[in-house]
C-alpha cells in the first residue's frame, strides 16, 4: 500500500508540475504573441508614416475642383487637331501609387517623352470632394473594378479604346519601365 501510495504522489506531483509548466509556456506563448502584434503595430505604423511623409512630397496632379467633362471636351477638339489620343489616369491625391506613377512619368525623360509626342494627358479625380460620378460612368467606371489609378484611353474623336488597370504596370515600390513603356507605345495613334 505505500508502494501504491508513493507510486499516487509521484503521478499527482508530476501531474501538478506539468500543469504548471504548461501554464508557464502558455504565458510564454501569450507574451509572445503580444509582442508580435505590437511590433506588427509598430512596423504598420511605420510604414504608414514612410508613406504619409512620401505623398507629401510628392506632386498632386487632381483636381477635385475642376469640371472634368468640360475638360474631356476641350481635350478631344484639341485631340482632333493634333492626331493624338487621350490618356486619362483616374485617382486622386489620396492614393499614393497614382502620385508615384505620375512622378514616375514626369521624371522619366523616356517615358515623358513618350507620353508628350503621342498624348494629350489628363488626371481625371476620384476623390470624396469631387467623385465625377456622370464622368465616370461613361467609361463604366473602371475604378470600382480595378482600382486606382486606372487608365482610360480614349481616341481623338472621344470614343473610348481601352481601359488600363496599373498593378501589372507595377514592379516592387513602382513600376516597371519597360512594362510602362509598352502600354504607352501600344495605344498610340500610330499604333
Amino acid at each position: 500500500m505505500k508502494k501504491l501510495s508513493f507510486i499516487v504522489f509521484l503521478a499527482l506531483t508530476t501531474f501538478a508540475w506539468s500543469q504548471n509548466s504548461n501554464k508557464t509556456i502558455d504565458k510564454r506563448k501569450s507574451a509572445d504573441k503580444v509582442l508580435l502584434v505590437q511590433n506588427d503595430t509598430g512596423e504598420l505604423e511605420a510604414k504608414k508614416k514612410a508613406a504619409a511623409e512620401e505623398k507629401a512630397k510628392l506632386p498632386k496632379p487632381y483636381d477635385p475642383k475642376a469640371d472634368a467633362q468640360a475638360d474631356i471636351n476641350k481635350l478631344i477638339e484639341q485631340a482632333q487637331k493634333e492626331e493624338k489620343n487621350i490618356m486619362i489616369q483616374a485617382g486622386g491625391n489620396w492614393c499614393i501609387w497614382c502620385l508615384r506613377f505620375n512622378q514616375y512619368v514626369q521624371t522619366t525623360p523616356e517615358l515623358k517623352e513618350i507620353v508628350d509626342e503621342n498624348y494629350l494627358y489628363y488626371h481625371l479625380n476620384y476623390s470624396p470632394d469631387n467623385k465625377n460620378e456622370k464622368v465616370f460612368d461613361q467609361y463604366g467606371n473602371p475604378g470600382d473594378k480595378f482600382g486606382y489609378p486606372v487608365f482610360i484611353v480614349l481616341d481623338k474623336n472621344g470614343k473610348m479604346i481601352h481601359v488600363q488597370q496599373s498593378d501589372v504596370l507595377e514592379e516592387g515600390k513602382g513600376y516597371s519601365l519597360d512594362k510602362v513603356k509598352e502600354f504607352f507605345l501600344q495605344w498610340t495613334s500610330k499604333s
